[in-house]
């Protein structure tokens, strides 16, 4: 993975020091199924998420990884005290660069597989089972839940028409088939967040799932549920007439800079993709075909071993956190 921004690396790297320093092994030393959490002043409400989480997700153990996006409350150590491995940040960047940084510690700590929820309590962990046995099963790389499959619970029309219009909208632009584009709880396979650029500090929603899918990754959808949340408030919109609460216009600011990130991200992938390639060899060439196969037995590019042997090729948590001190 490479930084846009230097700024942004010398952040998560002295962030992975004290976190390393912290947890030690723990965190060098991942199970299977790293849960990443963004958090940002949840206080009150990420507690109750991190001691919801399960033990064991598809039969294999899981490790929960927060990342306190420079809070201003007792989110950090809320979370730790139920048992999560905090990585405290002292600058609030944004969700997107949160996430950025718990994928990089996922990779990095050695865990195949990756998967994503809300530190507000609004997705159920019972059905992570359902959103990673698709990619433990080999048959997707990218699986992504869906309140418009499964039910959600707000009553807000303008964000069910928000979610109807973008998941079109990034339909058309992608040519696969997406019912939603925001759905917080989603699961993947380590390597898949390493492989594609990730530069947005926020709404990175869109930016992932467009990456992962013009990458040519496979990408499914499951049925879930987006509950109402019950602590706090929602951070989505934020803007100079937030607190006014005045209808329509978080919305609005929500909807304006999350076409921004897709359409950016949409334009400079469709960029990348039509760079010229340097030539490959015969013996390096696949067919998608072949590249399925090796999937399918565990040796392809979106098999288990390949996600360690990429996460060792960009280097680990003790390796870098040798190279700071």
């Amino acid at each position: 993975m490479t930084y846009k921004d230097p700024r942004d690396q010398m952040i998560d790297d002295d962030a992975i020091k004290a976190l390393v320093d912290a947890c030690g092994e723990r965190v060098t030393s991942l199970p299977p199924v790293a849960i990443v959490i963004a958090a940002y002043n949840e206080a009150g409400a990420i507690g109750p998420v991190v001691e919801a989480l399960p033990a064991e997700v598809c039969g294999l153990a899981t490790a929960t990884i927060v990342v306190a996006d420079g809070c201003a409350d007792s989110t950090a150590a809320e979370a730790a005290q139920a048992g999560a491995m905090v990585c405290d940040v002292p600058v609030n960047r944004g969700q997107g660069a949160a996430l950025r940084l718990g994928y990089r510690i996922a990779r990095e700590g050695g865990a195949a597989y990756i998967v994503t929820t809300d530190a507000d309590g609004q997705y159920n962990p019972a059905e992570m089972q359902a959103v990673l046995a698709p990619v433990v099963a080999g048959e997707a790389d990218f699986v992504t839940g869906s309140r418009r499959l499964g039910s959600q619970e707000t009553k807000d029309m303008i964000r069910r028409a928000g979610v109807k219009f973008f998941a079109g909208t990034i339909s058309l632009l992608t040519g696969q088939k997406i019912s939603d584009t925001t759905f917080g709880l989603r699961a993947m396979r380590a390597e898949v967040t390493g492989a594609v650029q990730l530069s947005q500090p926020q709404y990175q929603a869109s930016e992932l799932l467009i990456g992962v899918i013009t990458h040519g990754y496979k990408v499914s959808e499951v049925p879930a549920t987006i509950h109402r949340r019950r602590v706090g408030e929602s951070k989505k919109g934020q803007n100079p007439l937030y607190k006014m609460h005045i209808p329509g216009v978080n919305n609005f600011f929500y909807g304006a800079r999350f076409a921004r990130v897709a359409y950016g991200t949409w334009w400079r992938e469709r960029q990348r993709s039509k760079s010229p390639k340097p030539p490959s060899s015969p013996s390096s060439s696949s067919s998608p075909e072949s590249d399925s196969a090796a999937r399918a037995n565990g040796s392809g590019p979106g098999s288990v071993e390949a996600s360690a042997s990429s996460a060792a090729r960009g280097g680990s948590l003790t390796t870098d956190a040798a190279k700071r001190t």
